[in-house]
């Protein structure tokens, strides 16, 4: 109470300043301390890198009609690089096209009219398409190019102005971002990959995928071979959005021989769904399954297998760990079902097939003693058996095991090997020359698919032969999203040539490359 007494107090016999009394001045301050150089650096470039991407969001961009198309050309930041093409409501096409820190965003807004039905009714002007395309592409480059430089130095030089409010600093901004766009483009142009439209990537819904992705193509050398696939492409895109609005009918490479691949369905019903889908829009030769189709290998699973005979494409089949010799003889009594297990080659669809099945039987995912090496006996086995092929004058084409340790044995005997197991897709070509192409789980993991964070997604892949040579010529990888997600992505790979056999393989000796 005294204390508060006393504060009262104070206040009231504090003296009262009258109305224009100059307030008792107090010590001044010592002096701000200066920033250090590197955040007053830091600083410059946020500005820089904040104004640029303002001014490109404001008027960085173009509109282009390219062939009988309409777009609009984009500049964005990107730590990756490369072009999106947008074509709503269809998806998207991504390409390697560049690597720096700006992207090339394409969206694809119409089709104009009068320009689409000429290119219909007079299909002889798909010769010119070329030069067309080529020359709208290089004018809205151009056009953007200049207009993404004025929208960046404007941008950095208005919010430099803004932040520091100086002209000095301002100029020093726009100079900066000036310079950095400068640096992005010699990166860009330094890092242009012309072939990337061979190797597109698709995102959105799968049965666009095929008739805008396209055939399959062999590699080639020329320059202009972005110039004739980018006019393919506008051409693809065309079909799509034509006055019918329906997709046209897929009309594959006749030169080449499809193959789908699929593995680890684990007894997921939906996968017959997938297959049978894939196989009517690609326009599948053949289906390769590389085991672990069933989850216990109990005869009870055994009819969860007759949707195969009507896939609509000859299935050719190896045993996988999951899968039991009784799930093995009801499939080789179902028709259209081509059992590989004992090394020997079976024509099918104009390929040469030769597989393995896998030497245990390990439903409940148990490791027993030797398991590795029974998968390399296994595969030493399937690699004596192709060098027989060999030297008989009848090699095989492509040879099938469930796991990698046993597809990595016939290394050096035969061009491509075919494998699953692992849930997930990869590609290398080994030591000798042979090419491993290992598949993810079609069945997105079966019963495990919701065992992780994200259900897992499920994985397929149409492999293209060239019908002379029956040498890969290049796959699409295809990924969609597990249980409960819808998304679809196809990625085009392009197969540089491998020859298997050059070298001797160790597998002549009898001690198979690991």
């Amino acid at each position: 109470m005294a204390r508060v007494t006393a504060a009262v107090l104070n206040v009231l016999t504090r003296p009262i300043r009258r109305r224009g009394t100059p307030r008792t001045p107090r010590s001044a301050p010592g002096p701000a301390p200066r920033p250090r150089p590197w955040a007053r650096a830091l600083g410059l470039v946020a500005v820089v890198l904040l104004g640029g991407w303002l001014g490109l969001l404001a008027v960085g961009q173009v509109r282009v009609p390219v062939g009988p198309m309409d777009t609009t050309m984009t500049l964005r930041p990107s730590f990756t690089g490369g072009t999106k093409i947008n074509v709503s409501p269809l998806g998207a096409l991504h390409l390697d096209s560049h690597i720096a820190p700006v992207r090339l965003d394409v969206n694809v807004d119409q089709l104009d009219p009068a320009r689409s039905q000429a290119l219909v009714d007079h299909p002889e002007r798909l010769s010119g398409l070329q030069d067309e395309v080529t020359r709208d592409i290089g004018h809205g480059t151009l056009d953007l190019a200049v207009r993404s430089c004025v929208a960046v130095v404007t941008g950095a030089t208005a919010l430099g102005l803004a932040v520091y409010r100086r002209p000095g600093r301002a100029l020093a901004s726009g100079g900066l971002a000036l310079a950095l766009l400068a640096a992005s483009g010699a990166t860009a142009y330094a890092t242009w990959n012309p072939k990337s439209v061979l190797e597109p990537r698709f995102s959105g819904l799968l049965s666009s995928a095929p008739s805008l992705v396209g055939d399959a193509r062999s590699i080639v050398t020329e320059f202009d071979v972005y110039q004739k696939e980018l006019a393919r492409l506008v051409t693809n895109v065309t079909k799509l959005y034509d006055a019918t609005s329906t997709l046209p009918a897929y009309a594959p490479d006749p030169t080449t021989i499809r193959v789908l691949h699929v593995s680890d369905i684990h007894l997921n019903p939906a996968s017959w769904k997938i297959i049978a889908s894939l196989v009517e829009q690609y326009e599948v030769d053949v289906i390769v399954d590389s085991g672990d189709t069933m989850d216990h290998g109990t005869a009870a699973e055994n009819g969860f297998l007759d949707p195969i005979e009507d896939l609509g494409a000859p299935y050719v089949w190896v045993r996988g760990n999951h899968d039991s010799r009784a799930t093995q003889r009801y499939l080789a009594g179902l028709r259209n079902v081509t059992v590989l297990d004992d090394g020997r080659a079976r024509t099918i669809a104009g390929l040469r097939f030769a597989g393995i099945g896998d030497p245990q039987f390990t439903p409940d995912r148990s490791d027993r003693p030797g398991a590795e090496q029974s998968q390399e006996l296994a595969g030493a086995r399937l690699a004596s058996a192709l060098r027989d092929q060999r030297a008989a004058g009848t090699p095989v084409d492509v040879a099938v095991a469930h796991e990698p340790a046993a597809a990595r044995q016939t290394d050096g005997e035969v061009p491509l090997v075919l494998s699953g197991h692992v849930h997930h897709q990869k590609t290398e070509v080994m030591k000798y020359g042979t090419r491993l192409r290992i598949e993810g789980s079609t069945g997105g993991s079966g019963l495990r698919a919701v065992e992780g964070r994200e259900p897992d997604p499920i994985e397929a892949s149409i492999l293209y032969f060239d019908r002379d040579t029956r040498r890969l010529q290049a796959w699409d990888a295809i990924r969609l999203g597990g249980l409960g997600e819808t998304t679809a992505e196809v990625s085009r790979h392009l197969a540089e040539e491998n020859e298997p056999g050059v070298s001797p393989s160790p597998a002549d000796s009898g001690s198979p490359s690991p």
